[in-house]
């Protein structure tokens, strides 16, 4: 399995029990959805390892506690802090309407509601506290805050997302 046919679903944060049980932090706003996962892969150096699920169950709102079966005690638990947790898009929810996921909306046109094409979405940088569309026009890169306030539609038929932008920021790229 490939990271590119995956979504990152959290990270092993730390330890539960003698027996290697861990919490997993979830990265998701309903971790109730992942409270019965069968199994999960783990990050191991560049590969994804499947891990089976003994038993799981959720420990304060977003850690899930996990036995793994492949997991007996605490230093097999400590080879795997820390690692990331993954599962594959195909086990992700559908959205509709204007909710939609960073990876789905890689290739598709922003529409502004003034300037009308202002780039394709090439990337999504979620690392700042704004979460940007990173598109491309002309040779010029935008960065375009990603928010209910800004994003008016989403079409997936025909992989547009319109936008209304603040006076002046698409001005700012493209003159």
């Amino acid at each position: 399995m490939l990271k590119s046919d995956c979504f990152y679903l959290g990270k092993i944060v730390s330890k539960y029990s003698f027996k290697g049980e861990v919490l997993i932090k979830l990265d998701t706003d309903e971790p109730e959805e992942y409270e019965n996962l069968e199994s999960v892969f783990i990050s191991l150096g560049n590969n994804l390892i499947p891990f089976f699920i003994k038993k799981s169950r959720l420990h304060k709102s977003t850690l899930l506690r996990v036995r793994f079966e492949e997991i007996a005690d605490e230093s097999d638990a400590d080879r795997i802090m820390g690692s990331e947790i993954y599962l594959p898009l195909t086990l992700l929810p559908k959205l509709t309407g204007d909710k939609f996921y960073f990876h789905e909306v890689i290739g598709f046109t922003l529409l502004d509601s003034v300037h009308g094409d202002i780039g394709v979405i090439e990337s999504v940088n979620d690392s700042t506290s704004q979460a940007l569309f990173e598109a491309l026009k002309d040779g010029k890169q935008l960065l375009i805050p990603i928010n209910d306030e800004i994003i008016t539609k989403v079409d997936r038929e025909n992989k547009t997302i319109h936008v209304t932008t603040p006076l002046g920021l698409v001005d700012l790229y493209l003159e």
